[in-house]
């Protein structure tokens, strides 16, 4: 590991809005996140995968009135989204440092209001299926952890995750599907807005535009509660 990566994992390990193994929150701050981190009681939004963390940070500036986390595994990633909150001086944004699958670790029943998932790996191979965070096996997760009619976002790039997630929220309870295969030319485009009335763009979908990749998105509401996870 280079000592660049080991200095910034060191700096996450003292900046209060990561939270990772090894800080004595890690283990308690499930069911907390309200009164011990961000001390309000505004809606928690959470942003899967997400790299340096640019939609958290872009929708935290622009809706003050909700707390944000972005969660990774990748620290060097976290430590980016850390830094820039820091100088931005954002008080309603934190990190979460752990695997996905294990969401309902860290936060209870009810916890969370809304979801964004921004250009998560499509998993193209079939047998990676349950590995997509539009799974039914990540549906339910999401279940575990959100409130009842709790908002579920997904951008890609990916026509194969885009067609496959409409099939799944076929079977699945879901309320107002709203969807479309082209985001730069739909009025859904405003969802996708920074406070300067900019679209907000992570690195990758940068790269993915250069290339003309086409951009899809999905959002809908999440409804029933899930008492057990699909394998």
């Amino acid at each position: 590991m280079s000592r660049k990566k080991l200095q910034r994992f060191e700096e996450n390990q003292q900046n209060e809005r990561v939270i990772q193994a090894g800080k004595p929150n890690y283990q308690t701050i499930k069911g907390k996140w309200h009164s011990d981190f961000f001390k309000n009681n505004n809606p928690i939004v959470l942003e899967l995968a997400c790299g340096r963390g640019e939609y958290s940070i872009a929708l935290a500036q622009k809706y003050p009135e909700k707390n944000f986390i972005g969660v990774d595994l990748k620290g060097a990633r976290i430590w980016k989204g850390a830094v820039t909150a820091d100088k931005l001086q954002l008080k309603n944004i934190g990190f979460l440092r752990t695997i996905i699958e294990n969401l309902d670790q860290f936060f209870e029943q009810g916890e969370v209001a809304e979801i964004w998932l921004i250009h998560p790996d499509p998993r193209p191979k079939l047998r990676d299926a349950k590995r997509r965070l539009t799974s039914p096996r990540f549906l339910n997760l999401y279940r575990q952890i959100g409130q009842s009619d709790m908002w579920v976002h997904l951008k890609t790039d990916s026509k194969l995750l885009y067609e496959y997630t409409l099939q799944v929220l076929e079977n699945e309870n879901i309320s107002n599907l709203i969807h479309t295969d082209n985001l730069y030319k739909s009025p859904l485009l405003a969802d996708h807005l920074d406070i300067n009335q900019q679209a907000i763009k992570t690195k990758y979908e940068n790269h993915f535009s250069e290339k003309g990749h086409t951009i899809h998105y999905i959002k809908f509401q999440l409804k029933g509660v899930s008492n057990s996870l699909n394998p």
